[in-house]
């Protein structure tokens, strides 16, 4: 494991026990797709969407914990597709299905959304520790947390709150390898506990408004 990726803290070496801290606290998410999965069938509102959503909350546990334990390219990428793959699906279906844009719309925000990624991750890994790439789900969050706000009666803070754990969570990765020093195991088991906060929280958000009229 000589081509071993070191990117975080608590990494010094190569070896699946070498970011124990890193690959546990990957649980959030396991924890966030069963709580997620126990609310949609409270609500009866299991379908293919929120099956796609939990099923990624899911992958994303796994392919981070395969990151965290591997270090290697493949597993880097096991670590990041799960994570684009829900962003994407979350707009798509909050669009369409609670905030019920058309097609065309929903599109629009895709590409949108697709093509200001793809700048941000040419943002160079030394700013931001490489958490430039994530600006962009930050905006439509927030934007998504607005809309909410103003328009949905049920819960309508709930993307708020997922916006804000979101800042924080994205501030303990960006300092992860700033800490090293003081502290060992850096900052970015935090960033792990808060997403699957902030992955539930939006999970949660859809389940219980999609397919209902907005409250104007």
């Amino acid at each position: 494991m000589s081509d071993y990726i070191d990117i975080y803290c608590e990494r010094i070496e190569p070896g699946l026990l070498a970011e124990p801290v890193n690959a546990m606290t990957n649980i959030a998410f396991f924890i966030a797709a069963f709580f997620a999965y126990r609310l949609a069938k409270e609500k009866f509102a299991v379908n293919t969407q929120t099956r796609i959503l939990i099923v990624l909350l899911c992958a994303i546990g796994a392919g981070s914990t395969m990151f965290h334990t591997l270090a290697t390219s493949s597993a880097q990428r096991a670590d990041v597709l799960p994570i684009v793959l829900y962003q994407i699906a979350f707009i798509v279906f909050y669009s369409t299905y609670v905030i019920k844009l058309d097609a065309y719309k929903t599109s629009l925000l895709f590409v949108l959304f697709m093509g200001s990624s793809v700048a941000f991750d040419r943002v160079p890994a030394e700013i931001l520790n490489g958490s430039a790439g994530y600006i962009p789900a930050l905006c439509f969050l927030s934007g998504f947390a607005m809309w909410q706000a103003r328009h949905v009666s049920v819960e309508s803070k709930t993307l708020l709150y997922a916006a804000l754990t979101f800042i924080a969570s994205l501030s303990f990765r960006t300092m992860d390898m700033a800490v090293c020093t003081d502290f060992a195991i850096g900052t970015h088991f935090l960033w792990h506990l808060l997403n699957g906060v902030v992955l539930y929280l939006t999970t949660r958000a859809y389940i219980l408004n999609q397919g209902k009229n907005p409250a104007g």
